[in-house]
């Protein structure tokens, strides 16, 4: 009955002081939007960094050998088999439908030569197939084109480099690298397509074979240097890499396999999406502060000026703490509202821009967009999830409630005898 009591007289303050209400919702609910259509765009954008960092990378989830990341040596390989063990793996795995692709590359540190000279060179054994889906290099050709399933003696070239070797569509040239028996050997290929993305680490030093014919030229057979595997959302890369490793546990504890996330396996991009995402919580973070202390400037005002008022309820037997309930139920009845219709309109906002937005015009650059060494799509599209937006409406009522303690706490203060001389 209480209870029933004190929201019935919240709901009437907050309809008999209309505009105080309105004033209030309308900055919370313009707070609340705001902090839903930022919330949902930089989520959007850090799902967009990762799939592009690990689409260049090595995967959302990587299996290879501990010491291959640091040494780039040939002889830092997985033998075929494992690709079997990890596909087992990941069907086994309560995240399979998650999977959208795993492959596989064989990665050498070589030297290319041509008749105007030699530059140090990443070769990437790539299946075509597999990489024309996967990899955003297919998709940067400048000339020629990609690698096909049938293609032998193919490279598909970095810009820089072909500058650098004075290299055309046709052209020859030789890659060097140690094979699997640690002697010098060398291949000739010829260039069917040319790639830029803007990115020298790129440009300057990649170059794409078929992967067959790298475990030829190499003698390394169905060996390869790392097996990556891609899921539609990388939330569910925490969950898939603890399955692999349990998975894969006899050659793991052996040393000779290590399964790392693409937190591990690419620092650099990791410590940017987090650099990101706290700038943004500390933006929004003081934006909320502000909204919170106009809640309590306005909530407090009232107060002060609603001396006679609480005085009349606590003589007709409220007492104390139910005349500050009150008031913290004003608080929360329209935080609560608020919060709701602010993230609905966020929601709307994002929805009008569910298309993407172009971010290009900021970067001066109208294709694509450099991040952390990754070539990134300038056209973010927002990301709306459940648990997001549970987060937004928690802390958007936390704010709420936390403004109108201390308005709450001085109404439950007022003396009866003193607020009786106060006119209305």
């Amino acid at each position: 009955m209480h209870l029933g009591v004190i929201l019935m007289l919240a709901l009437r303050n907050l309809r008999r002081n209309l505009r105080r209400t309105v004033l209030t919702a309308t900055a919370f609910i313009i707070g609340g939007a705001l902090l839903t259509f930022a919330q949902t765009f930089g989520d959007g954008t850090h799902e967009q960094w990762i799939d592009s960092g690990v689409r260049t990378g090595s995967g959302h989830v990587t299996v290879e050998v501990p010491d291959f990341r640091v040494s780039r040596k040939i002889e830092d390989r997985l033998p075929g088999s494992t690709l079997q063990l990890v596909r087992k793996a990941v069907d086994s795995s309560a995240a399979a439908d998650r999977v959208t692709d795993v492959f596989y590359r064989l990665t050498i540190n070589g030297l290319a030569t041509s008749a105007s000279g030699a530059r140090g060179a990443q070769v990437l054994g790539v299946d075509p197939t597999i990489e024309a889906a996967l990899s955003p290099l297919d998709e940067q050709v400048v000339e020629g084109r990609y690698l096909e399933k049938d293609d032998r003696l193919a490279a598909y070239v970095g810009a820089g480099l072909v500058d650098a070797l004075d290299l055309r569509i046709g052209s020859r040239l030789v890659v060097m690298a140690q094979d699997a028996h640690k002697e010098v050997a060398g291949q000739l290929v010829r260039v069917v397509g040319i790639f830029r993305t803007g990115i020298s680490e790129l440009d300057d030093a990649v170059i794409h074979v078929p992967i067959a014919t790298a475990g030829e030229w190499l003698g390394t057979g169905s060996d390869v240097t790392n097996v990556g595997v891609m899921v539609d959302d990388s939330r569910a890369v925490p969950g898939l890499a603890r399955h692999l490793r349990r998975e894969l546990a006899e050659p793991i504890g052996k040393g000779s396999t290590t399964v790392m996330d693409w937190r591990e396996a690419m620092p650099a991009l990791y410590s940017a999406v987090l650099l990101d995402e706290w700038s943004a919580y500390l933006i929004l973070g003081i934006l909320f502060v502000i909204v919170g202390f106009s809640i309590i400037n306005t909530v407090l005002m009232s107060v002060l000026h609603r001396h006679r008022e609480f005085g009349v309820l606590q003589a007709l037997g409220l007492t104390p703490r139910q005349t500050g309930s009150v008031v913290l139920a004003e608080g929360l009845l329209q935080t609560v509202v608020c919060a709701i219709l602010g993230v609905a309109v966020g929601l709307g906002i994002t929805a009008a821009f569910s298309g993407g937005i172009d971010i290009s015009g900021m970067t001066g650059d109208m294709e694509n967009m450099e991040f952390s060494g990754v070539v990134v799509d300038p056209v973010i599209v927002p990301m709306v999830t459940p648990v997001r937006i549970l987060y937004i409406l928690g802390f958007m009522v936390l704010i709420g409630v936390v403004s109108s303690v201390y308005p709450a706490m001085r109404a439950a203060t007022i003396d009866v005898t003193e607020s009786m001389k106060f006119e209305r």
